[in-house]
């Protein structure tokens, strides 16, 4: 039985570059032989199914896939239905209470281990907060992403080096978990 996913895109049609049109890569997936394929904003969303159940495995195909077709790497992460559902039940923060541009949830291709935010005080960025789940971190910025300055020191390369991460709200988070269960 075929599994329903969601690829996550890091970096596309952000600033005029890197333009990955949506309807190419629902192409590009169908390419690939995948099923039930669509498109969620222009910020390198997809979902589909597969018979195939390794997701790490379908983000090196479709990277390689994306690099093929636009001539460029993107890095990809795959993730499963259940897998979307079990980091929205497991946020920390309460998710109904917020808009969705005050929480966001970055997605590792593995867990940076607690030594790379060891030079972190969380106080010092409040009322930022952040907590660690199963792959995947959770960002609470009151005034949104892009005044964040927690944002800014979870991302600096010692944090994420190695480490394949991409930043979703959580609008599109719950969308996502929407599209995988459909």
């Amino acid at each position: 039985m075929d599994r329903k996913y969601a690829a996550l895109l890091r970096g596309v049609n952000v600033g005029g570059s890197r333009k990955v049109p949506m309807a190419e890569l629902r192409s590009v997936l169908e390419g690939l032989g995948h099923g039930d394929v669509q498109t969620y904003l222009q910020s390198g969303n997809a979902v589909f199914s597969s018979a195939k159940k390794d997701p790490r495995a379908l983000a090196r195909e479709l990277e390689a896939a994306i690099e093929a077709h636009f001539g460029f790497r993107v890095a990809c992460l795959v993730v499963d239905g259940a897998y979307l559902k079990a980091v929205a039940d497991a946020c920390p923060f309460p998710a109904a209470e917020l808009e969705g541009r005050q929480l966001h949830a970055t997605f590792y291709s593995e867990l940076p281990g607690p030594e790379r935010f060891a030079g972190l005080d969380p106080a010092a960025y409040l009322p930022e907060e952040y907590r660690l789940g199963d792959r995947v971190l959770y960002l609470y910025a009151p005034n949104g992403l892009g005044r964040s300055k927690l944002a800014e020191a979870l991302a600096k390369p010692a944090r994420v080096k190695g480490i394949d991460a991409t930043t979703r709200n959580w609008n599109t988070v719950a969308k996502l978990v929407e599209l995988t269960e459909a």
